[in-house]
């Protein structure tokens, strides 16, 4: 799941004219990776291609990860 997101996550960057920090690891505030707004959004929605889930909607509890291993973590569960 981490070479996943870490892939969409470089794509995305550079399709979205975003700079990604150069060592991401789990503790990197996701506000902090170097993408923005639009470009987790784009990230969310190309999961849910691959995967065929969202598990921000599978949830009736609200989740704002904040570190990238927060995030990861939310897609493997």
């Amino acid at each position: 799941m981490r070479t996943l997101i870490l892939r969409l996550m470089a794509e995305i960057a550079e399709n979205t004219d975003c700079s990604l920090v150069e060592d991401l690891q789990d503790n990197t505030v996701l506000l902090e990776s170097g993408l923005d707004s639009l470009g987790f959004a784009i990230l969310v929605a190309r999961l849910e291609e691959e995967l065929g889930r969202d598990p921000f909607t599978e949830t009736d509890d609200i989740v704002y990860p904040r570190t990238l291993g927060e995030f990861i973590a939310i897609y493997e569960q």
